[in-house]
């Protein structure tokens, strides 16, 4: 039995070895390694044989037969790829299906918001991630002693500037770039800056390290508070509906002057009150004023004879709003389940 086990795999081999293409790769399967080929053939009589015996030559047909199917695999992934190099391609089988991504819901909103600002009339504006204490904080009106800069909010960052200086941290929101925009294209400016921003918070179902906005910088002559109130209805209706109104109520930020909150009117229950707007029929979107005179002297502006608008939305928000999502960790885990329903 082990002589007839090793003449068949000799005898396998060598014909494998001749193979030329899948017609022949065919017909040596079914002779050796079918249900009814000389190989199945002897591994049935193996019950003819002694219990010592049938142990014994049972471990050596195992070995066989793996050895010929691995070599018989290798021999036809060779020769199917020797056949698609070469062009022969069978037109009649059916197409695989190519798998189609999806995009996050974070991008699809920062589209829609980038859709919108462009029929505006402004223009997209990118800028680092590694940003200098500089531009993040102090152009931005923010002196060393705001409490921004407490490490519990702020990456910093262990490595020097060009000038050899340890300044250099993770930006905590995207107005360094209305400074750098100023810097290189002056006034009048239209510019919308959508970016991802870091801050040093533990995370839960409402607050995450990574994150992203949205800002909007307008300035030119004569801007003034209505422009900013006009700008915000336009894109709340487009947002939200034509039936959205916006309210406006006071509030700190350094880089602008006056600043407020904008709320808009719930879009899930159109102002009647809601669990999401807290039944207050409101939903706080977007923090907004008129740019500060020193952010525009920061940005190599005269506040006496330019003004500016700026606001920002938060796009994680707005995603969870628009897409009813409960958990802003769910953005960045990656899990394609959650991608998928987008």
């Amino acid at each position: 039995m082990k002589e007839k086990l090793n003449k068949l795999r000799d005898e396998f081999l060598e014909q494998l070895a001749q193979a030329k293409d899948s017609d022949y790769l065919h017909e040596l399967e079914l002779k050796y390694l079918s249900r009814k080929g000389e190989l199945s053939q002897i591994m049935r009589s193996l019950k003819d044989l002694s219990l010592d015996l049938r142990q014994e030559i049972g471990e050596l047909a195992n070995n066989v037969k793996l050895e010929l199917q691995s070599k018989f695999a290798e021999m036809s992934q060779t020769i199917n790829n020797y056949s698609n190099k070469s062009g022969k391609i069978d037109i009649t089988l059916p197409g695989g299906r190519i798998p189609q991504g999806h995009l996050n819901p974070i991008t699809l909103v920062q589209q829609e918001m980038e859709d919108i600002f462009i029929s505006l009339g402004f223009k997209i504006l990118d800028g680092p991630e590694l940003e200098s204490d500089y531009y993040n904080f102090t152009a931005l009106n923010i002196p060393p002693t705001h409490p921004a800069r407490d490490m519990q909010d702020t990456f910093y960052v262990d490595l020097k500037n060009k000038d050899g200086q340890y300044d250099l941290l993770m930006r905590t929101q995207t107005s360094p770039v209305q400074i750098r925009a100023m810097q290189k294209y002056g006034a009048p400016l239209r510019a919308l800056i959508p970016g991802r921003c870091f801050r040093s918070e533990a995370t839960d179902a409402r607050h995450e390290h990574t994150f992203y906005q949205v800002e909007g910088l307008l300035i030119d002559k004569n801007i003034n508070f209505s422009n900013l109130k006009s700008l915000l209805e336009i894109v709340g209706q487009k947002l939200f509906g034509q039936n959205t109104k916006l309210r406006m109520r006071p509030k700190f930020f350094p880089f602008v002057e006056p600043g407020n909150n904008g709320e808009y009117t719930c879009f899930l229950c159109q102002g009647q009150g809601c669990r999401v707007c807290k039944y207050t029929g409101w939903l706080e979107i977007v923090g907004a004023g008129l740019v500060h005179p020193a952010v525009l002297k920061a940005g190599g502006l005269n506040p006496d004879i330019y003004s500016g608008l700026a606001f920002g939305f938060g796009l994680n928000r707005l995603a969870m709003l628009k897409y009813n999502i409960n958990d802003v960790r769910l953005f960045n885990n990656g899990d394609l389940k959650f991608l998928e329903q987008f």
